[in-house]
């Protein structure tokens, strides 16, 4: 396990203050607020700890108020709002500065026999074997980029990322509103169901809105360009291993109005569709 795997396990490992109330550390990417990923994963950590372990999430859904701060902790208060014969639910705010920056709504569920189909096909797309990951196509860049850029996409990450096409951030084309990622963990994973969601929860936020940007020839190193995530859902379809390759999907169906929708089907290498990810973003140049 690569040490800044370790590093990812160790921040989703948060500290119980009392019944239903969690401390989480922040993490530095580089960026000038707190990964969204980061939140949502340590959000998911926090509810599921509280649900009985045969119950893993099915879905939740979640609303970012404010940008996080990551020079402090984040408080996350769990609510049971139920647990019935099957599904359990939880409602959790993450707090900072004694205010909401987060809440999250998570739907818990046990095995169970039931119908199985799937009308959606995986796309033939080159395997994730040979791809450069994102972490060596930024270092390829590294002299044009500013600092902390290079900080939160250069070097080992806990989470490799292997783009199937590649759009240039500094001279970005105007490309269709799809691509295509391979996502895997950077080390072996403990056999823990609720913790590879929890690693899946924070990784579908990475590159996830700026696929909205590709229709407008702008990226996130556009000067004076605003990406911020409003909204952000997941549907766990079939089990799944974080740290086996797995395909995420995205197109964005549309933008209008400052904003962009971005939908991701996430795949095993078998081709089973194992979870789906929805967010809704603002997209703007700051001076609007």
């Amino acid at each position: 396990m690569s040490k800044q795997l370790q590093a990812l396990l160790e921040l989703h490992q948060l500290e119980r203050l009392e019944v239903g109330l969690f401390r989480g550390k922040c993490e530095n990417l580089g960026l000038p607020q707190v990964y969204g990923g980061q939140v949502i994963g340590q959000a998911l950590s926090a509810s599921g700890s509280t649900v009985d372990v045969n119950r893993t999430v099915h879905s939740f859904h979640s609303y970012f108020l404010h940008p996080g701060d990551i020079t402090k902790p984040i408080i996350y208060d769990v609510e049971k709002l139920r647990d019935g014969k099957s599904f359990s639910t939880r409602r959790v705010k993450a707090i900072q500065n004694g205010r909401p920056i987060f809440y999250l709504t998570a739907s818990y569920l046990g095995d169970d026999e039931g119908f199985d189909h799937q009308e959606v096909t995986m796309p033939n797309v080159h395997g994730p074997e040979g791809l450069p990951s994102e972490s060596q196509l930024a270092e390829s860049l590294a002299e044009y980029l500013p600092e902390h850029i290079q900080k939160a996409f250069c070097g080992e990450k806990a989470i490799e990322v292997r783009p199937v096409v590649v759009n240039n951030p500094l001279n970005p084309e105007k490309l269709p509103a799809k691509q295509y990622l391979w996502i895997k963990a950077n080390g072996q994973l403990p056999d823990d169901p609720i913790l590879h969601q929890c690693l899946l929860g924070y990784g579908s936020d990475w590159g996830f809105l700026v696929t909205a940007l590709f229709p407008h020839g702008v990226s996130l190193l556009t000067p004076k360009f605003q990406v911020a995530t409003i909204d952000h859902s997941m549907w766990f379809h079939r089990p799944f291993k974080m740290d086996e390759w797995l395909l995420y999907v995205i197109e964005s169906p549309t933008t209008s109005n400052t904003r962009g929708l971005v939908r991701g089907e996430i795949y095993n290498q078998q081709g089973q569709l194992v979870a789906t990810a929805v967010q809704e973003g603002v997209m703007r140049f700051r001076n609007q």
